[in-house]
């Protein structure tokens, strides 16, 4: 066999998206059906081309996310700065210490997340099995005291829909631990009703938010599978790659949620 050919193979063995950062691209003409490495797609010329595609592919699909989202973040502030005693009054019922135990949470998972990218370039398997691992239990443990706080809103009932009570605003006293730290005045009828604005667009936000976190805890269930089988760690990193984008996409939602619900204004 040529030396050229001997070349040519060589080429094959880095990893596809490092393989693009340094330039170490196959040409058009190595493209042959019996020359393709096993993850290359047939409709693709080169693995080049593959990476390009499929990760403009993930930041297009990031991008429709951002607006999904960036619509109800604009929904909550414009109703915040119309009923604003009102969603005053409706966060003083998130506990903050939950919300601040979610944040780290989230952060150490993007940190395990990112490792296991790190991992998975530098053909790492039982590295990149521990960091996958590590995620899936932490955003178990985020959805964990998620629950936690949705249970506390369920007992109080101040989940939007026919059960839902105004005890809470129209006499605060009746909620002793609330009333303890922020001594809340009896609102207004008209104004406590706008409180179950706040709790519905609380739980369409952090509801999408934790639906976006099971999905990413269904994905990384079938990456540890694979990855304990070999996979991901023979050069074909594109999937870590962008599944980490989209880990990282959602902590920064969480990010942007957790001011916005726990932080900003709690005292009138």
């Amino acid at each position: 066999m040529s030396g050229s050919r001997l070349n040519k193979r060589k080429r094959w063995q880095v990893s596809d998206s490092p393989a693009i950062a340094q330039g170490v691209v196959p040409e058009a003409g190595d493209s042959h059906h019996g020359e393709h490495p096993a993850y290359q797609r047939h409709h693709f010329e080169t693995v080049g081309q593959q990476f390009d595609a499929t990760n403009f592919a993930m930041w297009l699909f990031l991008l429709t996310e951002v607006m999904f989202f960036g619509g109800l973040f604009t929904a909550y502030l414009i109703y915040r700065n119309w009923y604003y005693p009102a969603f005053v009054a409706a966060s003083h019922q998130l506990n903050v210490m939950w919300g601040t135990l979610n944040t780290a949470v989230l952060i150490t998972s993007s940190f395990t997340m990112a490792m296991g990218v790190w991992c998975a370039e530098l053909r790492k398997r039982s590295g990149l099995v521990l960091c996958l691992v590590l995620t899936f239990i932490l955003g178990l443990g985020f959805l964990g005291i998620k629950t936690i706080e949705y249970h506390e809103k369920w007992e109080k009932h101040h989940i939007p829909g026919l059960h839902y009570s105004l005890k809470s605003f129209l006499d605060p006293a009746s909620d002793p631990e609330i009333y303890a730290e922020y001594h809340d005045k009896p609102m207004a009828l008209d104004m406590a009703r706008h409180t179950e604005l706040y709790f519905f667009l609380y739980f369409a936000m952090t509801g999408m938010h934790a639906l976006h976190m099971i999905i990413g805890i269904a994905i990384l269930g079938f990456m540890i599978f694979r990855a304990r089988a070999g996979a991901y760690t023979t050069g074909h990193v594109t999937f870590v790659e962008n599944f980490g984008l989209y880990w990282h996409f959602v902590d920064i939602i969480w990010i942007f949620l957790f001011p916005l619900l726990y932080l900003i204004s709690r005292h009138a």
